[in-house]
């Protein structure tokens, strides 16, 4: 991300399951509502087979567990797809040192809620079928993701 050249920067994951069709209008969301970072809620709007009962679940642990251990209340502690402004990474730890696995995502919107100079929010989306292989090793990543709250919560 440091590349990025633009102001505002969209990520998700390439396997068609985020609605990139409706970025210009999260994109307009986070100028109209002067926001710095948009994480979308993907339950709000899941398509048929887009996420496995157990991903539900593990998904469901997680977010209760940034809730619990952060006070950090969003209902997809997992999604990939955010909308934000590049300046607000000026205003977190450096990219360098965040974990670079599964966890980034969480230890992302742990420093973007948690910093009272950036204006965060969690906005209903949709997430839809994938297309190719799920690389998503479930309980290894899930437990990856577990351990990391704590971990990070205790230091």
């Amino acid at each position: 991300m440091p590349k990025a050249t633009g102001d505002i920067i969209v990520t998700g994951d390439a396997d068609a399951t985020y609605p990139f069709d409706r970025i210009h209008e999260y994109i307009k969301l986070l100028i109209d509502k002067d926001l710095d970072f948009i994480t979308t809620d993907r339950f709000a709007e899941l398509k048929h087979d887009s996420m496995s009962v157990k991903h539900y679940f593990g998904n469901w642990i997680l977010a209760m567990a940034l809730k619990v251990l952060y006070l950090i209340n969003l209902r997809d502690s997992q999604s990939g797809m955010w909308i934000f402004k590049k300046d607000s990474l000026d205003k977190v730890k450096p990219l360098e040192e965040f974990d670079d696995g599964m966890p980034f995502s969480e230890e992302i919107k742990i420093e973007m809620f948690s910093n009272k100079n950036i204006k965060s929010k969690e906005i209903p989306s949709a997430l839809y079928s994938r297309e190719g292989d799920v690389k998503l090793e479930s309980f290894t990543d899930g437990m990856k993701n577990f351990k990391f709250l704590f971990k990070n919560r205790v230091r």
